[in-house]
């Protein structure tokens, strides 16, 4: 029998969402950043997330980074989407041993990236865990997008280029813990440009973009002496290293001159095309159930 390590993530997402029931109100269900739901011109974004003690950050982590994180994972995919934080639930896990304090300052760490960003907790819940069992942190949210600035991973064409914000790799120094997720840059991208696929790096490019080319039915090349890469990278670590949680879009506008004067500190850099037909392959990248 086989086991969810043997299908991998992406095969048990699909099988766990084949056949899901669908109302009037879906507007895009299971597979992109966010689901989208809703009527008229202003829209609803759903999303969750989870961080889990020893597989997103080390259990003796500042909780105040931890809880930035937990939170900033959810907005940076209401940015993927084109849309804007809401309202957010907070689930936390935890084991009988864990310290007061360091919950409390995953709350303020919460609070800050919220703040800074937009978006409010309005709830949540506490559930225990045995001895030794490792802090899970699980945030669900509604954003809000304007049915004109809803962009999902299926739109991209042929002839499209591929762009990336800000540098790859290196996530495991520390920055995944303090990145910043994309709302402003994303907002002003779907209000100024033909942005035709976006989603945000969570688990590398060379696991993303195929996702991305797969849902647009489009394959890809890449110019692998483009990629920006962070200070001490290889090229396979910007691939493969995952967690940048910077913007993929493609677009067929050309957009790096006028994004340079708009945000002069965050490099756009453009990596590739979708081509027709199958393109390139690339292999690497965080699968959850193949470590």
């Amino acid at each position: 029998m086989k086991s969810v390590g043997d299908l991998g993530e992406d095969e048990l997402i699909a099988r766990l969402c084949a056949g899901l029931p669908v109302s009037d109100d879906l507007v895009v269900g299971p597979g992109d950043d966010c689901a989208v739901v809703g009527k008229g011109d202003q829209l609803t974004l759903l999303k969750t997330d989870a961080v889990v003690a020893g597989v997103h950050f080390l259990p003796e982590e500042e909780a105040r980074r931890v809880g930035w994180k937990a939170v900033a994972r959810v907005l940076s995919d209401f940015a993927a989407m084109g849309g804007k934080p809401g309202e957010l639930l907070v689930t936390v896990a935890l084991a009988p041993e864990v310290e007061v304090a360091w919950v409390s300052e995953l709350y303020e760490g919460m609070k800050s990236c919220l703040a800074k960003h937009g978006g409010i907790i309005v709830g949540g819940e506490t559930t225990s865990l045995p001895a030794g069992t490792p802090t899970m942190i699980s945030v669900a949210g509604r954003g809000v997008v304007a049915r004109s600035q809803v962009v999902t991973r299926s739109g991209g064409r042929p002839g499209d280029a591929i762009y990336v914000t800000g540098k790859l790799g290196g996530s495991i120094r520390g920055k995944h813990l303090d990145f910043t997720p994309r709302l402003a840059e994303a907002n002003w991208l779907t209000q100024h440009f033909e942005v035709n696929a976006m989603m945000d790096l969570s688990d590398g490019l060379a696991k993303d973009l195929p996702r991305l080319a797969r849902m647009s039915g489009c394959g890809f090349e890449i110019d692998r002496e483009t990629l920006p890469l962070s200070e001490g990278v290889s090229v396979e670590e910007a691939l493969g290293d995952g967690e940048d949680y910077e913007l993929l879009f493609t677009s067929v506008d050309e957009i790096e001159g006028t994004w340079g004067t708009v945000f002069p500190n965050l490099p756009l850099t453009k990596v590739g095309f979708l081509v027709a037909g199958s393109g390139e392959a690339i292999d690497g990248g965080w699968d959850h159930f193949r470590r």
